[in-house]
């Protein structure tokens, strides 16, 4: 099955035929942890998440403040034309991400990094783009999270949620995901 990078291509043509264009770069969605990545049960009675990220720095944000920071940036007219804004609320390890999630949820959550191929080769439709990209994420955290400069982010949006905020605002729905 051939393998389809939409915005890419769509970044190559903006280019190409010198459409202004402001290009902006997300990555792992705080959100998963409620639809997608939701803390798991393991027969030991303890939730974890896995990531295959080890120890390494995570960039994350808020589905919501990607349109925030959008609509920021188109608010500044031709200021970003030509620019790559790449975007992020918080950068934390996995340990990190589990403590927040362990504080709302009341109960322990173990963070339990799986190797890249022991991810890929979990039962569920996409594993293998998802290690690809936590992969990604992690052989490059320094220059992937340097590229994400917070403060910058929250000058442009400053709602900006950070993984706490975020938590804080969805603590109902992390609950409710558990049952």
């Amino acid at each position: 099955m051939p393998h389809f990078d939409a915005k890419g291509e769509a970044d190559e043509l903006f280019t190409k035929y010198g459409v202004p264009t402001t290009f902006l770069r997300t990555t792992f969605y705080f959100d998963a942890f409620i639809n997608g990545m939701p803390p798991a049960r393991g027969e030991d009675g303890r939730l974890t998440i896995s990531m295959p990220m080890a120890d390494r720095l995570l960039s994350g944000i808020a589905s919501e403040d990607i349109g925030r920071t959008a609509f920021a940036i188109l608010k500044r007219g031709t200021e970003f034309i030509g620019e790559t804004v790449s975007i992020a609320g918080d950068h934390l390890t996995g340990k990190e991400y589990a403590a927040g999630l362990s504080d709302v949820l009341g109960e322990e959550v173990v963070y339990q990094p799986p190797t890249w191929e022991d991810y890929r080769a979990f039962p569920f439709p996409l594993a293998i783009e998802f290690s690809n990209m936590f992969q990604f994420y992690a052989e490059d955290a320094d220059r992937f999270t340097g590229d994400r400069d917070l403060a910058k982010v929250r000058a442009l949006n400053p709602s900006l949620q950070s993984f706490a905020t975020w938590l804080e605002a969805h603590k109902d729905e992390l609950k409710s995901a558990q049952n």
